[in-house]
């Protein structure tokens, strides 16, 4: 089970790493267009700021005991945000982010242990644990689609990878896209480095991951725990992929790329 305390630190070591580069952007940088094909790199703190508002107020619902915030509520936010200038969303990533973080390390160990939050889009309210790593997933993931605007060999932070590489295997299969396997189906012995890890990758009508790795594999990926996490999130494009990936079988970046386009 994945510690909050290991979350919490990971989530203020990326505001921070992220908080330092976004303070020096001028209206040119924040016009660059991201890692996110559509977005520019204020959108992205757009997107950032405004999801850390949301979840700064839902997790305030669930100190206090309330309901967690409406639609309504997410779309005021949204509209505000979508209105601001490339300078103000900058500027309003920096509070809104920091305010979030600052709001989970005020949380004390038995509140840590035992709070249960209601995100609104889960069949149940989650720990503290399993809230902080999804919101870790959106920082680490869009901080590198600010950080690959500037520099196309931008990676993932290595304090987040260790804590996301197999935080949430069940929305792996949410984020897939199996009909691009046009019913084919392959099992996939996957090895990470950096950490180091080895899982098996089903690939068929369902895509899932597993520590099953007995058998003969119909084929072998090995790639940095990084890379790994970029490829299922649709950030592993030719152009973004580290010399030393190795394959073999029916281990095809190609296909792989496509069963996972991004979210």
């Amino acid at each position: 089970m994945t510690s909050p305390d290991a979350v919490i630190t990971a989530l203020r070591t990326g505001h921070d790493s992220l908080a330092v580069a976004v303070s020096s952007f001028g209206d040119d940088d924040l016009a660059r267009r991201s890692g996110s094909a559509e977005w520019d790199v204020s959108e992205v703190l757009s997107h950032l700021g405004s999801g850390s508002e949301i979840a700064s107020a839902t997790l305030r619902a669930a100190l206090d005991g309330k309901p967690a915030p409406g639609r309504d509520f997410m779309q005021s936010v949204w509209d505000r945000w979508n209105a601001m200038t490339r300078g103000e969303r900058a500027a309003g990533f920096l509070r809104s982010s920091q305010a979030l973080t600052e709001l989970y390390e005020s949380l004390d160990r038995d509140t840590r242990t035992n709070l249960r939050i209601d995100l609104g889009f889960l069949p149940q309210p989650v720990d503290v644990a399993t809230a902080g790593r999804m919101r870790l997933s959106e920082l680490t993931l869009h901080a590198w689609d600010v950080r690959v605007a500037f520099d196309e060999h931008a990676t993932l932070a290595p304090e987040a990878t260790r804590e996301l590489l197999h935080g949430a295997p069940g929305l792996l299969g949410w984020a897939a896209k199996p009909e691009q396997l046009a019913g084919e189906r392959a099992v996939l012995h996957v090895t990470t480095t950096e950490p180091a890890s080895e899982f098996a990758l089903r690939l068929g009508e369902r895509v899932s991951v597993d520590f099953d790795v007995a058998g003969q594999p119909d084929g072998t990926l090995l790639l940095p725990a990084e890379s790994w996490l970029r490829l299922v999130a649709g950030r592993l494009a030719p152009g973004h992929t580290p010399e030393g990936v190795a394959k073999t079988g029916a281990a095809d970046l190609g296909l792989l790329r496509r069963v996972f386009p991004g979210y």
